[in-house]
């Protein structure tokens, strides 16, 4: 069976590759650079939002890691009981009490114990920290302190819950993931990490990305910083076309070509894509339900990339956008409409997200080709980090804006008298929030989402941004 499937990729390739004879890439892509090898005693380290994630982004590098002579350890936050849907197709029962839930986490961790197995790892490799699935990203923006952790919404539960997780009975709170995160990279010193994409739109592989920057810069000074890898797993409409196409490339979605990410590829022999194949298979869960997406993922190579920081100095104040403003993001649209064409997501949708600091300031400013609207509005997360401050007593600022009208909050707290400055114009939309209402930082994590009225049109990925 095995070598009868190795065939059938061996011709998938050969008639892709004479269909694209004299046809131009239709992604117009630049050539992407190849990740460098593993070596022999290199320390891997993969973080895992849930169950799968590490099979669908990573199974090509877990063996080629393995091959290589390196050892690969896996941390996975959370074990991905919140699935309900899946688990309904999946033991063919509606799950609603509490118990049921934490046995779709106990199932799911087994299936990856099993596809990890099957890869080369063992057990041991394995560490389940079991946090809350879909909760992560409320915790890292508004709960900090264990004294009033998160309360998960279908659990009702406020601590981990599997006892033989090494993390049984943490708070749901950033300080534990933070420790348990900080503890598992001193511990294991990686010199290579492979982690969620900050522009994932899943919030548990955001916000692993987000406590991933923050336990690094805590431990700068004790451990030597390794290389990170973001992979990209829930982009809108991506990949296409979907279901299993060994014989395709995986190329970043249509709406990165302009997004600065500085993307690297790791191509996979034969034998490492079926290997690939049959692991995403041990995620029965998962896959009786959404096989036609698990596997699109398993083709001719994996993806990394990640955003460059951007380092802002000091400006003074200007009207001119060219010198005042830079550190530019493009933003794009979620392919929510898909009547638009092609010409239309690059003319019609496209704005820009630029950063500067003025005069004690942090300033975003979002440009847009068309006139704003009096629905126009933005959600913007600002979380700014200091070296040697608790980065649980650093603000954890959100802003609302609609039109002209905005709220400030730090946490789950309103903030009045902020201080923040909004410019409604035509075409561009500007806050200037004052650096002591982020807590003097060093850097910040930002990122913003655009909305006319409820509808989600741009966003923006979360950035690191550093402040002199």
């Amino acid at each position: 069976m095995r070598r009868t499937r190795l065939w059938l990729i061996l011709l998938l390739a050969l008639l892709a590759a004479c269909a694209r004879v004299g046809k131009s890439d239709s992604v117009h892509w630049p050539k992407i650079p190849a990740l460098e090898p593993f070596k022999e005693g290199e320390r891997i380290l993969i973080l895992a939002p849930h169950p799968d994630d590490e099979a669908i982004a990573c199974a090509g590098i877990i063996q080629q890691a393995i091959s290589a002579g390196a050892k690969v350890r896996i941390v996975y936050l959370t074990n991905g009981d919140h699935n309900e849907l899946a688990f309904i197709v999946y033991e063919k029962r509606i799950t609603v009490r509490q118990g049921e839930f934490l046995h779709m986490g106990q199932v799911r961790q087994q299936e990856a114990i099993k596809a990890m197995e099957f890869l080369g790892l063992s057990a041991d490799d394995l560490v389940f920290l079991g946090y809350p699935d879909y909760g992560t990203f409320n915790i890292f923006s508004q709960y900090w302190q264990s004294e009033k952790p998160f309360r998960d919404r279908l659990t009702r539960i406020s601590s981990v819950p599997y006892k033989d997780n090494p993390s049984y009975g943490a708070a749901y709170c950033g300080k534990s993931i933070l420790n348990d995160l900080s503890r598992q990279i001193l511990d294991y010193k990686p010199d290579k990490i492979f982690v969620s994409h900050p522009a994932d739109v899943n919030v548990d592989h955001k916000s692993l990305y987000l406590f991933l920057q923050v336990a690094l810069s805590d431990l700068e000074g004790k451990v030597l910083h390794p290389k990170v890898y973001p992979y990209l797993v829930h982009c809108v409409g991506w990949p296409k076309p979907r279901h299993y196409h060994p014989e395709l490339e995986l190329y970043p979605p249509n709406k990165f070509i302009d997004s600065q990410i500085n993307w690297e590829r790791s191509d996979l022999s034969f034998g490492e894509l079926d290997k690939k194949y049959q692991s995403i298979l041990f995620y029965k869960s998962q896959t009786q339900s959404s096989a036609f997406y698990l596997l699109s993922f398993a083709r001719e190579n994996e993806l990394f990339g990640d955003y460059p920081v951007l380092e802002l100095a000091p400006q003074e104040a200007t009207k001119d956008k060219k010198i005042f403003y830079y550190g530019v993001s493009k933003m794009f649209r979620d392919a929510l409409n898909p009547g638009l064409s092609r010409q239309e997501e690059t003319v019609e949708s496209k704005g820009e997200v630029s950063y500067a600091e003025e005069d004690g300031y942090f300033v975003v400013r979002v440009d847009k080709p068309g006139k704003l609207s009096n629905r126009f509005g933005v959600l913007l997360y600002v979380f700014g980090y200091k070296k040697n401050t608790d980065f649980a007593a650093m603000p954890k600022i959100r802003i609302i804006t609609v039109a002209n009208k905005y709220r400030v909050f730090d946490a789950k707290k309103r903030v009045l008298n902020s201080g923040v400055m909004l410019d409604f114009g035509k075409k561009h939309l500007i806050l200037k929030i004052p650096l002591k209402v982020l807590g003097q930082p060093e850097y910040v994590l930002t990122a913003l989402k655009a909305f006319h009225g409820n509808l989600p049109i741009d966003a923006v990925g979360f950035r690191k941004v550093k402040i002199k």
